[in-house]
């Protein structure tokens, strides 16, 4: 896959910051009118749906007689386990202290990347990386409160170590698959098995068909699922995982922002706490230990 550009490469990222950060609160408004496992899966098969029609006019690089098995486990591991355990340990655990741990993903993914796609590891990078942690769990600080359920524990771990794995499985495929094949397909049999899943434990007559939840629903699906994925595997593609993973550590923040102004939450001195250790983070994972000495001479 052909490397971006710098600006490219910023406008992505802030479009996926602000983005994936919009979808905790909106996804939270939106869970009123509806069940989660058929909620999971409307938001990501609408998503892949929409993938695969812009696909289309490139169908011969779909490839699926060869790449079947690649969408598959894809799919799996990006979708189904990582929205699927998020979804279901959300009723065991405080989302504050759920989400601290599901952000645990940077870390993984900087150490697997550094394993298993020979992406260089240095003492000031993994320094960088646990710092982004320690502020994701600064700002969730407050979900620590209430009953600490060790199901929910086990099931936000398996949420982020079914992303990290997800993302460094992507990386290793980028020069084998096309990139919107390989999300719409993901996306598609992970919305499918999802929504499978939801009709079998929960209700569709449950689900309030208003113009809020169906505004909230397309936005998701568009701009969160479709867009969201394609820009993130664009950009692990073309740099380093672990350092695009970092960036992620912003998510959280925007999230809380956003609940802040629309969900009328407040600010805290976890916030801004976190909010330090994060930016702090992420001058650490991206700034080799060579610079700072060209730096200095």
């Amino acid at each position: 896959m052909s490397s971006l550009s710098r600006s490219r490469t910023i406008l992505f990222l802030i479009f996926l910051v602000i983005m994936w950060g919009v979808n905790w609160p909106l996804s939270k408004f939106a869970l009123e009118y509806t069940p989660p496992l058929l909620f999971a899966g409307l938001r990501t098969l609408i998503g892949g749906v929409l993938l695969i029609l812009v696909a289309i006019p490139n169908y011969k690089k779909l490839n699926l007689r060869r790449n079947w098995p690649l969408y598959l486990l894809s799919s799996l591991l990006n979708i189904v386990l990582y929205y699927g355990l998020q979804t279901i340990g959300l009723q065991y655990l405080p989302a504050g202290l759920f989400s601290a741990i599901v952000f645990l993903q940077p870390v993984l993914l900087g150490i697997f990347s550094w394993f298993w796609l020979g992406e260089s590891m240095y003492g000031m990078k993994m320094v960088g990386l646990f710092l982004g942690f320690l502020g994701v769990f600064e700002i969730s600080a407050g979900g620590l409160a209430g009953h600490l359920s060790i199901t929910g524990v086990l099931l936000a771990i398996g949420s982020a170590l079914s992303w990290a794995f997800g993302t460094v499985y992507m990386k290793k495929t980028t020069e084998r698959v096309d990139m919107v094949w390989m999300v719409a397909s993901q996306l598609t049999l992970g919305g499918l098995l999802l929504l499978g899943t939801g009709s079998y434990l929960e209700k569709w007559s449950d689900i309030t068909w208003n113009a809020p939840f169906i505004s909230a629903l397309f936005f998701i699906a568009i701009f969160v699922i479709a867009l969201g994925w394609l820009v993130y595997f664009k950009l692990i593609g073309s740099g380093e995982a672990g350092k695009v993973g970092a960036f992620t550590f912003l998510i959280p923040v925007i999230a809380i922002i956003c609940s802040v102004i629309f969900l009328g939450e407040s600010v805290t001195w976890n916030l801004v706490a976190g909010l330090g250790m994060i930016v702090i983070s992420i001058l650490l994972v991206n700034i080799r230990p060579g610079t700072l000495r060209r730096a200095s001479e």
